[in-house]
Order: structure tokens, then C-alpha cells, then sequence
């Protein structure tokens, strides 16, 4: 069995390189049989492509997505001088 530091690699490096993704601020950790995914993003569309692409590097493994989702909000009101 691969060690667990080069699975987090992997995919890590998957997450940085696939067109779906191109995302570097994911934290990956792996554990016994389950991968980890820990981090913030701005869609829950965006949470599951990355978990898509994180099971597709290390298949075999349980993920856990707990990557939370932020509001994005629009610019408030001018600030005056």
C-alpha cells in the first residue's frame, strides 16, 4: 500500500492540475482508508468537482468532503472621504 503523505500528494497535485479544478488551497489528509478534503470554496458546485476529481486520483480511498462553502457578497455601500 502507497504511503499516505503520497496519496495527499496526488492528489493534491491533481486538484492543482485538472482543467475542472486548478485549485491549490485544498487540504488533503489522508487516514487509514479515508482522504480528507478541508478548505473553503465560493459554490457548492465548485465543493463537488473538487471531491469528483479527489476520488478519481486516489480511487479505492473513502472521501470526506469538508470543504465549506463561503458567501460572496457584492460590494457594500461607497465609503466617503
Amino acid at each position: 500500500m502507497e504511503a499516505p503523505q503520497y496519496v495527499a500528494a496526488r492528489v493534491q497535485r491533481a486538484l492543482a492540475e485538472d482543467e475542472r479544478t486548478h485549485e491549490l488551497g485544498i487540504r488533503v489528509d489522508v487516514r487509514g482508508e479515508q482522504l480528507f478534503l478541508r478548505g473553503q470554496v465560493t459554490g457548492d458546485e465548485r465543493r463537488a468537482l473538487i471531491a469528483d476529481v479527489a476520488g478519481e486520483a486516489a480511487p479505492g480511498l473513502t472521501v470526506r468532503n469538508e470543504i465549506t462553502v463561503m458567501e460572496v457578497r457584492g460590494p457594500g455601500e461607497e465609503e466617503k472621504l
